[in-house]
């Protein structure tokens, strides 16, 4: 919750990435708040008065993934917003004349956008939703301590480069500082 809002100004990108790994930590608990107490909450070096926002902040999280029924695969409504919000500014972006080197910098992000649509299936999944995706898919691979081919660290490289940028620009948009 506290690193959420940390993340959430600093960097959307990052926020949204740990907001995916909440969504699959409250899964593996099989959405069970008294095991996220025992083995997350309650590890945490915090004070006892964050433990209980803490733990009401993941039962919120419990109850909006109940009711939006995506207690076994999916995303939270207001993860999806992000994802919103950063195609509508991406979108935004790609149309203004003063921001030249953000189109540059997807077009050369593109291709491999288009190869990881391809090798996914996910053909309706947006440029910026694949891009998460794939991020997301490498930090699990990461976890497992799965091998990485060459040819997907290049594509992570560039994707990561191009969504820092976006994040920037994200920034610079809710700072009022975006000239479109």
């Amino acid at each position: 919750m506290i690193i959420a809002s940390q993340k959430k100004k600093e960097n959307i990108a990052e926020y949204l990435l740990y907001m995916w790994q909440i969504e699959d930590l409250i899964r593996a608990y099989r959405l069970d708040i008294d095991a996220l107490q025992a083995n997350v909450i309650d590890a945490c070096d915090i004070p006892a008065e964050k433990k209980k926002e803490m733990r009401e902040w993941y039962e919120s999280l419990i109850e909006m993934m109940r009711s939006e029924d995506v207690v076994e695969k999916g995303h939270l409504q207001l993860n999806k917003n992000v994802i919103i919000d950063l195609t509508d500014l991406h979108l935004s972006l790609l149309k203004s004349p003063r921001q030249p080197f953000y189109g540059a910098s997807f077009f050369k992000t593109l291709p491999y956008i288009v190869e990881l649509r391809n090798k996914s299936g996910e053909a309706q999944a947006g440029e910026i939703e694949t891009c998460f995706n794939a991020l997301y898919g490498v930090l699990l691979l990461r976890l497992q301590q799965k091998e990485i081919s060459e040819g997907t660290q290049a594509a992570i490289k560039q994707i990561t480069s191009f969504l820092a940028l976006l994040s920037a620009k994200y920034r610079e948009e809710k700072a009022g500082d975006l000239e479109l």
